[in-house]
C-alpha cells in the first residue's frame, strides 16, 4: 500500500517550442523528489506556498481520481498519486502553483517513518 512517486519540474525557455520543451524536461530531471503516496493518495492533508501561488492537498477515498485544476493535476499525476483532492488558492499563475505544490509534496511525511519515530504501530498513527 505504500510507494514512493517521482517527479521533478523544469523551465526551459528557447526560441523553438521543441528545444523549449527538450530544455524544459532536462531541468526537471535535475530537480526529482520523492514523494510518498499511501494507498494511492497522499498520506495526509497538506498545504503548500510559494509566492503567490497557495495549495491545499486532501487525502481522497479509492476511486476518486485526481481532483485538481490545470498545473498541480499534472505535478500529482506525474508523481503517481491516483486520488486526491487539491484546491489552489491564492495565484493562478501555473509556474507558482508548480512550486506551491512541489512544496506541499515535499513536506508530506511518510506514515511508515513517522511511526517509527513515535515508537508506535502504523494503526496508532492513523487511529490516534
Amino acid at each position: 500500500p505504500r510507494a514512493y512517486g517521482v517527479a521533478g519540474y523544469g523551465l526551459g525557455k528557447a526560441n523553438e517550442v521543441t528545444d523549449a520543451i527538450t530544455k524544459g524536461i532536462d531541468d526537471a530531471k535535475k530537480n526529482l523528489v520523492k514523494v510518498p503516496v499511501f494507498n494511492g493518495t497522499v498520506p495526509h492533508e497538506i498545504k503548500g506556498k510559494y509566492s503567490g501561488g497557495k495549495v491545499l492537498l486532501k487525502p481522497a477515498s479509492a476511486g476518486t481520481g485526481v481532483i485538481a485544476g490545470g498545473a498541480m493535476r499534472a505535478v500529482l499525476e506525474s508523481a503517481g498519486v491516483k486520488d486526491v483532492l487539491a484546491k489552489s488558492q491564492g495565484s493562478s499563475n501555473p509556474h507558482n502553483v508548480v512550486k506551491a505544490t512541489f512544496d506541499a509534496l515535499l513536506n508530506l511525511r511518510d506514515p511508515l517513518a513517522v511511526a517509527k519515530r513515535r515508537g508506535v504501530s502504523l494503526e496508532k498513527v492513523f487511529n490516534g
